[in-house]
């Protein structure tokens, strides 16, 4: 009887084992997809202007698997290699903390969190398993380790100094990519201003306000109310401009939209997504919006899944980018690709290539895909993450 014990024990054991070594990939296999899509044909002269490029993309959500930030993987669609393949100056790191069951785009309430069962399968500190602030600060943990570890190639970016040294080197060949941290919903407050110092201190240079539920400071796009922001949420829009961190309304209620659009006195930008004009979807953008973020300087970084372009094709990127263009002006469209974050796309981050052949297809000029792949980013973050005079 006790041998047999001693074995029920020891499959137990092993189950657990599997579980905690296996479930994570599982799960992230199943949600961080590329797929087969229609392609353009690269020609050389678009090879030799993607080589010259300085990109940006302003949101991905890596930093949420377990995955070596610094390795290759077969998985997922972002890791450093691939960004340097890719040609990415700047990759904006984004940090989950909490989402819900049965996440859509229509309404979620807040009551329920997938990343606690994630952070537990995934072998995460103790801290994270509770704690939204702690899980964003280990995130930010990460993220400075790998960039450690990286011999110079990664570089996480705090301030318009650091953004400036990581472009000199580029430019005089050294391979270097900069990583930038935000926050996909400030729910990791916790309900406290004086945490948003503490993310900031932690290196977090972004955030948008709510993700994919209503929450403390204000409604979301997917929420159950959808409302506005609340006085937390208008003290969080001024301390994020004293402190120099960009206001994010990816996500936002449309009545958050507009009322972050209306008291912002610093550029704004929505890190990912799409426009309504292109494709009609509850949470891309409507002209109106996209005219408020160009009003005050900002840049709406165009997402490469379906829900934000009705494809994955790069052609659809390049249509959504155009829209912008054509509505506001080249200076206010990036690259905002949602890469790891629960999306299914034709391409990865070393494939950007493909984007900027699409650009060229479509008939936009050197100086204006120079812009979209990462100028306009650029100059947003250099001008936002600086503290406030």
């Amino acid at each position: 009887m006790k041998n047999k014990w001693l074995w029920l024990l020891a499959l137990l054991l092993l189950a657990l084992l599997a579980f905690f070594a296996l479930a994570p990939g599982i799960v992230e296999r199943g949600m961080n997809k590329v797929v087969a899509t229609t392609l353009p044909t690269v020609t050389p002269q678009t090879r030799k202007l993607h080589a010259s490029l300085q990109i940006a993309d302003l949101h991905e959500d890596t930093l949420m698997w377990k995955r070596d930030v610094l390795t290759r993987s077969g998985q997922g669609q972002v890791d450093l290699p691939r960004l340097i393949d890719g040609n990415v100056a700047l990759q904006v790191f984004s940090s989950v903390s909490k989402t819900p069951k049965n996440q859509n785009y229509d309404a979620n309430s807040a009551d329920t969190d997938n990343i606690t069962l994630l952070a537990l399968a995934q072998l995460q500190p103790p801290r994270t398993w509770t704690s939204l602030l702690e899980r964003s600060l280990f995130h930010a943990q990460k993220l400075d380790r790998a960039a450690a570890a990286s011999n110079g190639q990664l570089r996480v970016i705090r301030t318009p100094a650091d953004l400036d040294a990581l472009l000199a080197d580029r430019a005089v060949g050294k391979t270097r990519v900069g990583g930038l941290l935000s926050i996909e919903g400030l729910q990791n407050m916790e309900g406290k201003l004086a945490n948003l110092d503490k993310l900031h201190a932690a290196g977090f240079r972004m955030a948008g306000l709510a993700h994919f539920f209503d929450n403390q400071l204000a409604g979301s796009m997917h929420g159950t109310a959808k409302g506005g922001l609340t006085p937390l949420g208008r003290q969080t829009v001024r301390r994020m401009e004293q402190l120099g961190m960009i206001v994010d309304i990816a996500h936002a209620s449309h009545q958050s939209v507009a009322e972050i659009l209306k008291m912002a006195k610093r550029p704004v930008v929505s890190s990912h997504g799409g426009v309504q004009a292109v494709c009609k979807v509850n949470r891309n953008l409507t002209d109106a919006e996209i005219r408020g973020v160009a009003k005050t300087g900002g840049v709406i970084g165009i997402g490469y899944w379906d829900a934000a372009i009705c494809g994955t094709e790069p052609a659809k990127v390049a249509a959504a980018i155009a829209h912008v263009r054509d509505l506001v002006g080249i200076d206010h469209v990036g690259l905002g690709s949602d890469f790891d974050g629960a999306v299914t796309t034709g391409f990865d981050t070393a494939q950007l290539v493909y984007v900027t052949q699409a650009l060229v297809d479509r008939g936009f000029t050197p100086a204006e895909i120079r812009k979209v792949m990462g100028g306009n980013v650029l100059r947003v973050l250099q001008a936002g993450i600086a503290a406030a005079r």
